[in-house]
This record gives C-alpha cells, structure tokens and sequence, in this order.
C-alpha cells in the first residue's frame, strides 16, 4: 500500500510502498503564521492545472482547504512560504499524482 511521509522540518516529501522508499521529494512548506497542519490526512480529490497559484497540479487533502500541489514560483521550493499547503516542483507533483490513488494516506509531522 502505497502513501506518503511529509517532513515540515527536512522540507522533504517521500513516497513509500509498505516499507520500501520510492521516492524523494523536495518541497515548499507553511510559514510560520500559516503553518503546514501536523497529522493523517488523505487525498481525496486531484485536478490537473487548477489555476491560480497551484502551478501544474493540485491533490487535495482531507483537511479543507489544504493539499500538494505545483507551484508558478520555484525558487520557493525549501523554504517556509506557503499558506500550509504543500508546494512542490511542477514536473514533480505531475509524476506523483500518476504515482499515488486517491484515498492514499499522507502523514504530515515535524
């Protein structure tokens, strides 16, 4: 089963199957006033090219209002800057979402 680690703190993203790694990740995470919700979440919906400032794609968590998506700015990717979504490169997010079903699990922590 696959689903997904987020480290706020190592701005990294990884994709494991069971206990194997598949994948790595470099993200953009919440800044500190809006910062990126610790927890277990799942996705539940994804839409290509959302608009706006999600750049490529958007998967949608289920906590309201926040999910991973790309990003129009990729200088951005490392830091604390995002509104407590989870930002990633373009071509990154766009090979995950083929990578991952919806439902899939994402633990969020420190």
């Amino acid at each position: 089963m696959r689903w997904i680690d987020i480290s706020i703190s190592k701005h990294e993203l990884k994709l494991y199957d069971g206990n194997k790694l598949l994948k790595r990740y470099s993200i953009a995470v919440g800044k500190m006033v809006t910062a990126t919700p610790i927890g277990t979440y799942k996705i539940i919906n994804k839409q290509l090219n959302p608009g706006g400032p999600f750049g490529a794609f958007w998967m949608g968590l289920s906590r309201p209002n926040y999910g991973i998506h790309g990003t129009n700015n990729p200088s951005s990717i490392g830091k604390n800057v995002s509104h407590g979504c989870i930002r990633m490169f373009n071509k990154d997010v766009l090979e995950l979402s083929q990578l991952v079903l919806l439902g899939t699990t994402v633990v969020i922590h420190k």
